[in-house]
């Protein structure tokens, strides 16, 4: 798959094969996502095209003001990239999201980024918009193509009454829901980071941890315990993670909370190594234990929580 970034203004002097393109931010690579895009592979392989995306970086929002806080992701740029080439697409245009971008008219974005790099078949969601002000719709988009494209309007896709959506995959992140994404997402949720040193006291009590350094651009699931796989050296291992502040020893609330997690029959010091943390089911919240053997039995009952998960959802 080849990578190409546009930025603005575009001086595309590269003459690119004839493209069926899927355009959208395609944060998650959902099910809808996938649909789109394979819908855009379909036409290629139909019509002897080659398969493009159209993506953007950063988000949308952080340029038009409607985030003041830092953006977090459910697949950063790097991990939407490796999920679309998983789909086996031939190029993937990630266009820089700029105030001056954000300001090109309809027709302007269509001209410049859709018929100027040789695309003959465009694929998107019932509700994509591009152009200033999202003015440009999936309506008004045969208008637009001046007749040098066809196009494919993919509509809703839904699960019970909801809409499959980023924003509802967001939400079922925020609350925790996380057994509940396969069903959206068609995979677990997973977020990277790297092993860092904690205060070790884990091994101390028989349960030994590995303190995880988020990526900060991933949405973090909220405080707890978790079931979790986790992925070291290429290699899957069932654990379970904590999220949180170790009441149980802090005396003082730390920064930020702290992910930790007990890997079973997993002995390897792995400090510095970078992970990938897979989230299954939501066992509990955290707590204040009255002591360590309370907090072992506790830890024990978790992970046998775990287990019957993982046996009760083997993928």
């Amino acid at each position: 798959m080849e990578i190409v970034t546009l930025n603005f203004p575009l001086y595309n002097n590269i003459e690119y094969p004839p493209l069926s393109i899927a355009l959208g931010y395609f944060d998650g690579v959902h099910f809808g996502h996938q649909k789109v895009i394979l819908e855009a592979k379909k036409e290629a392989n139909v019509k002897g095209m080659k398969s493009a995306v159209m993506t953007f970086d950063p988000h949308p929002s952080v340029v038009l003001g409607r985030s003041v806080m830092h953006v977090e992701y459910i697949t950063p740029l790097d991990e939407k990239l490796r999920l679309i080439e998983e789909l086996g697409i031939d190029y993937v245009f990630v266009v820089r999201f700029t105030p001056e971008f954000a300001n090109l008219l309809p027709q302007e974005f269509i001209d410049t980024y859709i018929i100027g790099l040789n695309v003959k078949h465009v694929v998107a969601g019932f509700d994509y918009t591009y152009g200033r002000m999202g003015k440009g719709t999936m309506e008004t988009i045969p208008f637009h193509s001046r007749d040098e494209f066809s196009f494919t309007v993919i509509p809703k896709l839904t699960t019970g009454e909801s809409k499959i959506s980023s924003t509802l995959i967001r939400q079922l992140i925020a609350e925790g829901r996380t057994l509940e994404l396969p069903a959206v997402l068609g995979r677990y949720y997973t977020t990277s980071g790297v092993v860092i040193h904690g205060d070790k006291r884990g091994r101390t009590i028989g349960f030994p941890t590995a303190n995880i350094e988020m990526n900060e651009d991933y949405i973090i699931p909220p405080l707890g315990v978790y079931s979790v796989k986790m992925n070291v050296n290429g290699m899957w291992y069932e654990g379970v993670c904590n999220i949180g502040f170790k009441p149980t020893f802090k005396q003082v609330a730390a920064n930020k909370p702290s992910v930790e997690v007990h890997l079973f029959h997993f002995e390897e010091e792995i400090y510095g190594r970078d992970v990938i943390i897979e989230w299954h089911q939501y066992i509990r919240k955290e707590k204040k234990f009255s002591g360590i053997d309370e907090l072992v039995s506790q830890i024990e009952k978790d992970k046998q929580v775990a287990l019957l998960s993982f046996s009760k959802n083997p993928v």
